[in-house]
Protein backbone atom coordinates (compact mmCIF):
# COMPACT_ATOMS: atom_id res chain seq x y z
CA UNK A 1 0.00 0.00 0.00
CA UNK A 2 2.89 2.91 0.85
CA UNK A 3 4.62 1.76 -2.42
CA UNK A 4 1.23 2.36 -4.26
CA UNK A 5 0.23 5.73 -2.73
CA UNK A 6 4.11 6.99 -3.51
CA UNK A 7 3.39 6.10 -6.89
CA UNK A 8 -0.28 7.44 -7.40
CA UNK A 9 0.99 10.98 -5.52
CA UNK A 10 4.02 11.28 -7.54
CA UNK A 11 1.73 10.11 -10.65
CA UNK A 12 -0.97 12.74 -10.22
CA UNK A 13 1.24 15.88 -8.81
CA UNK A 14 2.21 16.78 -12.62
CA UNK A 15 -1.38 17.84 -12.63
CA UNK A 16 -1.89 20.14 -9.71
CA UNK A 17 1.64 21.57 -9.44
CA UNK A 18 4.80 22.45 -12.04
CA UNK A 19 7.13 23.34 -9.56
CA UNK A 20 7.00 21.00 -6.84
CA UNK A 21 8.10 17.55 -7.60
CA UNK A 22 5.53 15.13 -7.36
CA UNK A 23 8.68 12.58 -5.04
CA UNK A 24 9.37 15.65 -2.58
CA UNK A 25 5.50 15.72 -1.85
CA UNK A 26 5.49 11.32 -1.86
CA UNK A 27 8.38 11.57 0.70
CA UNK A 28 6.61 14.10 2.99
CA UNK A 29 3.40 12.20 3.17
CA UNK A 30 4.47 9.19 3.21
CA UNK A 31 7.26 8.93 5.48
CA UNK A 32 4.83 10.97 8.16
CA UNK A 33 2.17 8.22 7.87
CA UNK A 34 4.66 5.75 8.43
CA UNK A 35 6.25 7.27 11.44
CA UNK A 36 3.00 8.02 13.45
CA UNK A 37 2.09 4.36 12.27
CA UNK A 38 4.51 2.58 13.93
CA UNK A 39 4.69 5.37 16.91
CA UNK A 40 0.88 5.74 17.75
CA UNK A 41 -0.46 2.09 15.73
CA UNK A 42 1.98 -0.04 16.76
CA UNK A 43 2.77 -1.10 12.95
CA UNK A 44 6.15 -2.45 12.81
CA UNK A 45 5.93 -4.20 9.71
CA UNK A 46 6.66 -1.58 7.33
CA UNK A 47 10.81 -1.75 6.93
CA UNK A 48 12.41 1.90 6.85
CA UNK A 49 15.81 2.93 5.78
CA UNK A 50 16.96 3.14 9.53
CA UNK A 51 15.79 -0.54 9.92
CA UNK A 52 18.25 -1.43 6.69
CA UNK A 53 20.98 0.56 7.31
CA UNK A 54 23.28 2.42 9.97
CA UNK A 55 22.61 5.91 9.13
CA UNK A 56 25.43 8.72 9.73
CA UNK A 57 25.55 12.47 9.68
CA UNK A 58 28.85 12.50 8.38
CA UNK A 59 31.01 11.67 5.19
CA UNK A 60 32.20 8.56 4.90
CA UNK A 61 35.64 7.76 5.73
CA UNK A 62 38.43 7.92 2.18
CA UNK A 63 39.69 4.48 1.66
CA UNK A 64 42.39 4.00 -0.99
CA UNK A 65 41.27 0.50 -2.63
CA UNK A 66 43.87 -2.04 -2.83
CA UNK A 67 44.39 -3.03 -6.64
CA UNK A 68 46.54 -5.81 -8.11
CA UNK A 69 46.87 -6.63 -11.63
CA UNK A 70 44.26 -9.50 -11.57
CA UNK A 71 41.67 -6.79 -10.25
CA UNK A 72 42.53 -4.35 -13.72
CA UNK A 73 42.19 -7.19 -15.62
CA UNK A 74 38.77 -7.73 -14.20
CA UNK A 75 37.68 -4.32 -13.90
CA UNK A 76 38.64 -2.95 -17.03
CA UNK A 77 36.09 -3.81 -19.51
CA UNK A 78 33.28 -3.33 -17.00
CA UNK A 79 34.72 0.62 -16.47
CA UNK A 80 35.12 1.42 -20.24
CA UNK A 81 31.49 0.07 -20.68
CA UNK A 82 30.46 2.29 -17.54
CA UNK A 83 32.34 5.26 -19.04
CA UNK A 84 31.17 4.98 -22.14
CA UNK A 85 27.18 5.20 -20.82
CA UNK A 86 28.02 7.52 -18.50
CA UNK A 87 30.07 10.12 -21.40
CA UNK A 88 26.66 9.09 -23.78
CA UNK A 89 24.27 10.18 -21.08
CA UNK A 90 25.79 13.39 -19.59
CA UNK A 91 26.29 14.44 -23.19
CA UNK A 92 22.74 13.55 -24.25
CA UNK A 93 21.62 15.43 -21.26
CA UNK A 94 23.23 18.29 -21.76
CA UNK A 95 21.81 18.25 -25.87
CA UNK A 96 18.65 17.99 -24.56
CA UNK A 97 19.07 20.62 -22.40
CA UNK A 98 20.51 22.90 -25.04
CA UNK A 99 17.37 22.41 -27.07
CA UNK A 100 15.43 23.77 -24.44
CA UNK A 101 17.07 26.54 -23.03
CA UNK A 102 18.88 27.63 -26.65
CA UNK A 103 22.58 27.46 -25.28
CA UNK A 104 25.23 25.15 -26.10
CA UNK A 105 26.90 22.97 -24.21
CA UNK A 106 30.91 22.68 -23.47
CA UNK A 107 31.43 18.78 -24.44
CA UNK A 108 34.87 18.62 -23.20
CA UNK A 109 34.12 20.47 -19.85
CA UNK A 110 31.11 17.91 -19.30
CA UNK A 111 33.29 14.74 -19.64
CA UNK A 112 36.70 16.33 -18.17
CA UNK A 113 34.18 16.97 -14.74
CA UNK A 114 32.16 14.23 -15.00
CA UNK A 115 35.40 11.76 -15.35
CA UNK A 116 37.38 13.95 -11.90
CA UNK A 117 34.28 13.50 -10.29
CA UNK A 118 34.00 9.60 -11.03
CA UNK A 119 38.00 9.15 -10.15
CA UNK A 120 36.50 11.29 -6.35
CA UNK A 121 33.67 9.08 -5.65
CA UNK A 122 34.65 5.82 -4.91
CA UNK A 123 37.18 6.66 -2.52
CA UNK A 124 34.31 7.99 -0.52
CA UNK A 125 32.09 4.26 -0.97
CA UNK A 126 30.65 5.85 -3.92
CA UNK A 127 29.23 4.74 -7.41
CA UNK A 128 30.17 6.49 -10.95
CA UNK A 129 27.25 9.73 -11.54
CA UNK A 130 26.73 11.50 -15.04
CA UNK A 131 24.36 13.92 -15.62
CA UNK A 132 20.95 12.88 -16.02
CA UNK A 133 17.98 14.03 -17.92
CA UNK A 134 15.31 13.96 -15.68
CA UNK A 135 16.97 15.79 -12.53
CA UNK A 136 18.39 17.82 -15.43
CA UNK A 137 14.76 19.19 -17.18
CA UNK A 138 13.78 19.53 -13.09
CA UNK A 139 16.19 22.19 -12.57
CA UNK A 140 14.82 23.49 -15.93
CA UNK A 141 11.28 23.48 -15.39
CA UNK A 142 12.45 25.15 -11.88
CA UNK A 143 13.69 28.18 -13.65
CA UNK A 144 17.74 26.54 -13.63
CA UNK A 145 19.76 27.84 -16.78
CA UNK A 146 23.24 27.55 -16.03
CA UNK A 147 25.54 24.66 -14.15
CA UNK A 148 24.89 26.80 -10.98
CA UNK A 149 21.56 24.86 -10.50
CA UNK A 150 23.54 22.01 -10.57
CA UNK A 151 25.66 23.14 -8.13
CA UNK A 152 22.84 23.75 -5.54
CA UNK A 153 21.66 20.87 -6.04
CA UNK A 154 24.59 19.13 -4.85
CA UNK A 155 25.43 21.52 -1.97
CA UNK A 156 21.47 20.43 -0.79
CA UNK A 157 22.30 16.98 -1.01
CA UNK A 158 25.44 17.39 1.29
CA UNK A 159 23.31 19.77 3.58
CA UNK A 160 20.75 17.00 4.02
CA UNK A 161 23.21 14.31 4.67
CA UNK A 162 25.11 16.39 7.60
CA UNK A 163 21.83 17.74 9.32
CA UNK A 164 18.73 15.64 8.27
CA UNK A 165 20.03 12.31 7.87
CA UNK A 166 18.57 11.29 10.92
CA UNK A 167 15.15 12.33 9.47
CA UNK A 168 15.65 9.99 5.98
CA UNK A 169 16.03 7.16 8.56
CA UNK A 170 12.06 7.33 8.69
CA UNK A 171 11.44 6.66 5.20
CA UNK A 172 10.10 3.68 4.27
CA UNK A 173 11.79 1.23 1.94
CA UNK A 174 8.42 0.34 0.26
CA UNK A 175 8.50 4.72 -0.78
CA UNK A 176 11.84 4.00 -2.60
CA UNK A 177 10.48 1.04 -4.41
CA UNK A 178 7.65 3.11 -5.62
CA UNK A 179 10.16 5.87 -6.71
CA UNK A 180 11.99 3.44 -9.10
CA UNK A 181 8.62 2.24 -10.52
CA UNK A 182 8.07 5.64 -12.00
CA UNK A 183 12.10 5.87 -13.16
CA UNK A 184 11.69 2.64 -14.58
CA UNK A 185 8.49 3.29 -17.08
CA UNK A 186 10.56 6.67 -17.42
CA UNK A 187 13.80 5.49 -18.52
CA UNK A 188 11.59 2.80 -20.37
CA UNK A 189 11.42 4.52 -23.37
CA UNK A 190 8.38 2.21 -24.40
CA UNK A 191 7.54 4.05 -27.42
CA UNK A 192 10.85 5.36 -28.43
CA UNK A 193 11.09 1.11 -28.14
CA UNK A 194 8.50 0.44 -30.23
CA UNK A 195 8.88 3.14 -33.12
CA UNK A 196 12.40 1.71 -33.57
CA UNK A 197 11.06 -1.60 -34.65
CA UNK A 198 9.92 0.08 -37.79
CA UNK A 199 13.67 0.29 -38.59
CA UNK A 200 15.88 -1.08 -40.92
CA UNK A 201 15.96 -4.84 -39.96
CA UNK A 202 20.09 -4.29 -39.31
CA UNK A 203 19.22 -2.09 -36.46
CA UNK A 204 15.97 -3.89 -35.18
CA UNK A 205 18.24 -6.87 -34.88
CA UNK A 206 20.68 -4.34 -32.66
CA UNK A 207 18.22 -3.62 -30.55
CA UNK A 208 16.91 -6.35 -29.63
CA UNK A 209 20.27 -8.68 -29.02
CA UNK A 210 21.09 -5.40 -26.94
CA UNK A 211 17.46 -5.54 -24.93
CA UNK A 212 17.62 -9.35 -24.15
CA UNK A 213 20.98 -9.53 -23.37
CA UNK A 214 20.14 -6.75 -20.96
CA UNK A 215 17.40 -8.94 -19.64
CA UNK A 216 19.16 -12.18 -19.21
CA UNK A 217 22.61 -11.73 -18.47
CA UNK A 218 23.26 -7.85 -17.20
CA UNK A 219 23.86 -4.35 -19.29
CA UNK A 220 28.04 -4.63 -19.32
CA UNK A 221 27.57 -7.65 -21.64
CA UNK A 222 25.07 -6.22 -23.57
CA UNK A 223 26.38 -3.06 -24.65
CA UNK A 224 29.87 -4.78 -25.26
CA UNK A 225 27.87 -7.35 -27.40
CA UNK A 226 25.91 -4.52 -29.01
CA UNK A 227 28.65 -2.46 -29.69
CA UNK A 228 30.60 -5.15 -31.56
CA UNK A 229 27.31 -5.62 -33.96
CA UNK A 230 26.62 -2.64 -34.70
CA UNK A 231 29.67 -1.71 -35.82
CA UNK A 232 30.50 -4.40 -38.22
CA UNK A 233 26.33 -3.90 -39.29
CA UNK A 234 28.32 -0.41 -40.26
CA UNK A 235 31.68 -1.38 -41.91
CA UNK A 236 29.07 -4.02 -43.74
CA UNK A 237 27.11 -0.82 -44.69
CA UNK A 238 30.09 0.92 -45.75
CA UNK A 239 31.59 -1.75 -47.93
CA UNK A 240 28.05 -2.07 -49.73
CA UNK A 241 27.98 1.35 -50.75
CA UNK A 242 31.46 1.72 -51.91
CA UNK A 243 31.46 0.91 -56.09
CA UNK A 244 34.16 -0.23 -58.44
CA UNK A 245 32.87 0.75 -62.33
CA UNK A 246 34.85 -0.33 -65.19
CA UNK A 247 35.80 2.26 -68.18
CA UNK A 248 36.61 0.93 -71.33
CA UNK A 249 35.73 3.43 -74.29
CA UNK A 250 35.94 6.75 -73.89
CA UNK A 251 35.25 9.30 -70.62
CA UNK A 252 32.36 12.23 -70.96
CA UNK A 253 33.53 15.51 -69.51
CA UNK A 254 30.76 16.82 -69.04
CA UNK A 255 29.88 13.85 -66.27
CA UNK A 256 33.13 14.49 -64.70
CA UNK A 257 34.76 17.11 -62.56
CA UNK A 258 38.31 16.25 -62.86
CA UNK A 259 38.55 16.80 -66.54
CA UNK A 260 39.70 20.33 -67.60
CA UNK A 261 36.75 22.21 -69.29
CA UNK A 262 37.75 22.49 -72.72
CA UNK A 263 38.69 18.82 -73.21
CA UNK A 264 36.39 16.49 -75.39
CA UNK A 265 35.69 13.28 -75.42
CA UNK A 266 38.42 11.73 -73.43
CA UNK A 267 39.59 8.72 -75.73
CA UNK A 268 40.75 5.38 -73.70
CA UNK A 269 43.50 3.68 -75.54
CA UNK A 270 43.50 -0.07 -76.24
CA UNK A 271 45.14 -2.01 -74.00
CA UNK A 272 44.31 0.78 -71.24
CA UNK A 273 41.39 0.08 -68.48
CA UNK A 274 39.72 2.80 -66.50
CA UNK A 275 38.71 1.56 -62.61
CA UNK A 276 36.58 4.32 -60.38
CA UNK A 277 36.27 3.83 -56.61
CA UNK A 278 33.04 5.29 -55.69
CA UNK A 279 33.17 5.48 -51.94
CA UNK A 280 35.61 4.77 -49.12
CA UNK A 281 38.13 2.31 -49.72
CA UNK A 282 37.58 -0.36 -47.05
CA UNK A 283 39.19 -3.70 -46.30
CA UNK A 284 37.03 -5.58 -49.01
CA UNK A 285 37.61 -3.74 -51.68
CA UNK A 286 40.59 -5.60 -53.03
CA UNK A 287 37.89 -8.60 -53.22
CA UNK A 288 35.92 -7.08 -55.39
CA UNK A 289 38.41 -5.57 -57.49
CA UNK A 290 39.42 -9.39 -57.91
CA UNK A 291 36.03 -10.10 -59.00
CA UNK A 292 35.62 -7.07 -61.55
CA UNK A 293 39.04 -8.03 -62.90
CA UNK A 294 38.11 -12.02 -63.12
CA UNK A 295 34.86 -10.97 -64.84
CA UNK A 296 36.57 -8.95 -67.56
CA UNK A 297 38.56 -11.97 -68.04
CA UNK A 298 41.53 -10.07 -70.28
CA UNK A 299 44.45 -8.27 -69.09
CA UNK A 300 45.35 -4.78 -69.97
CA UNK A 301 49.14 -3.11 -70.59
CA UNK A 302 47.63 -0.56 -67.68
CA UNK A 303 45.56 -0.25 -65.42
CA UNK A 304 44.15 3.37 -63.98
CA UNK A 305 42.66 3.57 -60.76
CA UNK A 306 40.78 6.39 -60.55
CA UNK A 307 40.48 7.38 -56.31
CA UNK A 308 38.82 10.88 -56.71
CA UNK A 309 35.90 10.21 -55.05
CA UNK A 310 37.60 8.04 -52.18
CA UNK A 311 37.56 10.23 -48.84
CA UNK A 312 40.39 8.37 -46.61
CA UNK A 313 42.69 5.46 -46.64
CA UNK A 314 44.06 3.51 -43.70
CA UNK A 315 47.15 1.03 -43.27
CA UNK A 316 44.18 -1.98 -43.80
CA UNK A 317 43.51 -0.49 -47.24
CA UNK A 318 46.75 0.14 -48.17
CA UNK A 319 48.09 -3.34 -47.93
CA UNK A 320 45.06 -4.37 -49.80
CA UNK A 321 45.87 -1.69 -52.21
CA UNK A 322 49.45 -3.05 -52.52
CA UNK A 323 48.33 -6.55 -52.79
CA UNK A 324 46.84 -5.33 -55.44
CA UNK A 325 49.58 -3.79 -57.19
CA UNK A 326 51.59 -7.01 -56.58
CA UNK A 327 49.68 -9.03 -58.02
CA UNK A 328 49.13 -6.74 -60.91
CA UNK A 329 53.10 -6.11 -61.30
CA UNK A 330 53.05 -10.46 -61.84
CA UNK A 331 50.85 -10.11 -64.85
CA UNK A 332 52.82 -7.35 -65.87
CA UNK A 333 50.26 -4.89 -65.47
CA UNK A 334 51.12 -1.32 -64.35
CA UNK A 335 48.51 0.65 -62.00
CA UNK A 336 48.16 4.09 -62.45
CA UNK A 337 46.50 6.18 -59.65
CA UNK A 338 44.15 8.83 -60.62
CA UNK A 339 42.84 11.55 -58.88
CA UNK A 340 44.19 10.87 -55.27
CA UNK A 341 42.64 13.81 -52.48
CA UNK A 342 45.49 15.75 -50.50
CA UNK A 343 44.38 13.36 -47.19
CA UNK A 344 44.81 9.88 -49.32
CA UNK A 345 47.98 11.74 -51.27
CA UNK A 346 50.01 12.16 -47.43
CA UNK A 347 48.99 9.01 -46.10
CA UNK A 348 50.23 6.81 -48.87
CA UNK A 349 53.57 8.88 -49.52
CA UNK A 350 54.05 8.61 -45.38
CA UNK A 351 53.44 4.24 -45.67
CA UNK A 352 56.26 4.44 -48.43
CA UNK A 353 54.04 3.38 -51.51
CA UNK A 354 55.12 5.49 -53.78
CA UNK A 355 58.54 3.07 -53.87
CA UNK A 356 56.52 -0.19 -54.98
CA UNK A 357 53.97 2.29 -57.77
CA UNK A 358 56.27 4.97 -58.06
CA UNK A 359 56.08 8.91 -58.05
CA UNK A 360 55.24 9.18 -61.47
CA UNK A 361 52.03 6.68 -61.30
CA UNK A 362 50.27 9.15 -58.93
CA UNK A 363 48.15 11.64 -60.80
CA UNK A 364 46.05 14.28 -59.96
CA UNK A 365 43.75 13.75 -62.63
CA UNK A 366 42.35 11.35 -65.59
CA UNK A 367 44.23 13.76 -68.17
CA UNK A 368 47.26 13.60 -66.64
CA UNK A 369 46.59 9.62 -66.00
CA UNK A 370 45.77 9.17 -69.69
CA UNK A 371 48.98 10.87 -70.64
CA UNK A 372 50.97 8.48 -68.51
CA UNK A 373 49.40 5.66 -69.96
CA UNK A 374 49.93 6.75 -73.42
CA UNK A 375 53.63 6.92 -72.15
CA UNK A 376 54.06 3.29 -70.72
CA UNK A 377 52.22 2.21 -73.81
Amino acid sequence: MVSVVSIFIIAITPKFSKKIPGSLIAIIVVTVAVYLMKVYGGVDCIDTIGDRFSIKTELPDVVIPALDWEAVKNLFPVAITIAVLGAIESLLSATVADGVIGDKHNSNTELIAQGAANLVTPLFGGIPATGAIARTMANINNGGKSPVAGMVHAVVLLLILLFLMLLAQYIPMAYLAGVLVIVSYNMSGWRTFKALLKNPKSDVSVLLITFFLTVIFDLTIAIEVGLVIACVLFMRRVMETTEISVIKDEIDPSAESDIAIHEEHLIIPEGVEVYEINGPYFFGIATKFEEVMAQLGDRPKVRIIRMRKVPFIDSTDIHNLESLCQMSQKEKITVVLSGVNEQVHKVLEKSGFYELLGKDNICPNINVALERAQELL
